[in-house]
């Protein structure tokens, strides 16, 4: 499959085509408004020359023309010239031509309404194949004007008619069509090259993120390190977001494999010296098997969590919180519990569904598990941070700090609090928020979890 081309190619062509369809249009649009104003200007000078005519006309006592010897207009005198005029008297079948027409049968317009002006291309077509009248078969810019002339009671309906060889105002077009496609064609170059100019500049970010990740992908360098328009600020930040979660995930699968493994030679150790007390034994199994199951949940949920998302959907807490309490109340029916619940109904948070569930659930489940009566939870955002308080009326912790000591295994952990806050504690650092535990004010346990946005 042949590849597609590439954006800077497409932007290139896309341009290239643009400017064509514009030059060639607006290139079109002004030759044709030349070429209107020039036609103007023509047709108004073949009035003037009208109306000369008309300003040397006589009618004889009889109604004859009379024309002077002398025109006003010198190459209406001169045979070929490329001005032509011509006077009919219909009445009369009479018709008065001008010496510019000698040898030629130029195409005159010889009938018109009275007081009606008339403008026209006219190409006309030679009678005969001979020199003389091949010259006719050419194109003409007419002006024509009928009147009822009245001289000393004499009245005749006059058809003036000046006729003008189209090829001057063919040449003149001609020439300021080359000069205009000339120019235009300059520009165009011009403007393409600058437009290929700057489309390489402004493309050029572009070409360095994806150096920059192949420099990545060889393991040159960590992350993105350039400075990016803002375009792509937040693509490079989302890459090395993306970068930096899966880098996290794979120190969490790695660290908890280690800890898995060291965490399992205490009970290992324990069941093989238990071999020479067969009486013994049984209970042993017991107990060490269930210690290792809690150090295998311990580690898979530490392994599994899924850390900041920063493209996870935003999740409507409110329900997940309401749903773990409802869950615990039957589980802890032998208590009279109370879960005081306090969250925004419209309180949502960019989390993974599976580590809001894990980190509320081991929360509440510990402070369900101790308190007498009373579990408050209240979750709330301030600025750009999730807070999150759940409170009891137990006994609270003896030693807080010993409870989130950094670098404690499984098996090290403080006694009857279980793997729920070494689940959350890894959770949150996941997260990388807060979690501080306190003396709350019913009496037990406090714990604050601070997450940061994604």
């Amino acid at each position: 499959m042949k590849p597609p081309l590439s954006i800077r190619a497409r932007l290139v062509w896309a341009a290239f085509a643009v400017l064509l369809v514009f030059l060639a249009g607006a290139g079109w649009a002004v030759q044709q408004a030349f070429a209107d104003s020039v036609r103007s200007q023509r047709f108004a000078r073949l009035q003037t020359t009208i109306y000369l005519l008309m300003a040397g006309t006589e009618l004889s006592a009889e109604g004859m023309l009379v024309m002077p010897v002398a025109l006003a207009e010198p190459r209406l005198s001169l045979a070929a010239s490329g001005l032509y005029a011509n006077i009919a008297n219909p009445d009369r079948n009479e018709e008065w031509q001008s010496s510019s027409t000698l040898g030629l049968d130029p195409p005159f317009v010889r009938k018109l309404a009275p007081g009606q002006w008339h403008f026209e291309t006219i190409n006309a077509v030679p009678a005969a194949q001979n020199d003389v009248e091949a010259k006719t078969g050419r194109a003409f810019l007419a002006a024509s004007y009928a009147v009822k002339w009245s001289v000393n009671e004499q009245v005749a309906p006059l058809v003036f008619s000046v006729l003008e060889d189209k090829s001057e105002f063919d040449k003149e077009l001609q020439a300021f069509q080359r000069t205009l496609w000339r120019w235009l064609g300059g520009a165009g170059l011009l403007l393409l090259f600058a437009q290929t100019v700057l489309l390489r500049w402004g493309l050029a970010p572009l070409g360095r993120v994806a150096r920059e990740i192949r420099r990545i992908e060889s393991g040159d360098q960590a992350r993105v390190e350039g400075s990016y328009p803002s375009e792509l600020a937040g693509l490079t930040h989302s890459l090395n977001g993306l970068m930096d979660q899966e880098r996290a995930r794979q120190t969490r699968y790695k660290d908890a494999l280690d800890d898995l493994a060291h965490s399992l030679k205490t009970p290992l150790a324990a069941l093989r010296a238990s071999l020479d007390a067969p009486g013994e034994l049984p209970a042993m199994v017991a107990q060490q098997v269930a210690r290792m199951d809690d150090i295998v949940v311990h580690q898979l949920g530490r392994a599994g969590a899924s850390g900041a998302a920063r493209f996870a959907p935003q999740l409507a807490l409110a329900p997940v919180v309401k749903r773990i309490s409802d869950t615990l109340a039957k589980v802890y029916v032998d208590k009279p519990l109370a879960f005081a619940l306090e969250c925004p109904a419209d309180l949502s948070w960019r989390i993974d569904e599976g580590d809001a569930f894990e980190m509320l659930g081991n929360v509440l489940d510990n402070a369900a598990k101790w308190a007498r009566q009373r579990v408050s939870v209240r979750l709330w955002v301030d600025g750009k941070r999730l807070c999150i308080r759940v409170c009891d009326d137990g006994p609270g912790f003896a030693d807080p700090r010993a409870v989130l000591a950094r670098r404690v295994r499984l098996d090290e952990q403080v006694p009857g609090h279980g793997i729920g806050l070494a689940v959350v504690k890894d959770l949150v650092a996941s997260h990388q928020g807060e979690l501080t535990v306190s003396r709350a004010d019913l009496g037990g346990a406090q714990i604050d979890i601070v997450l940061q946005a994604a």
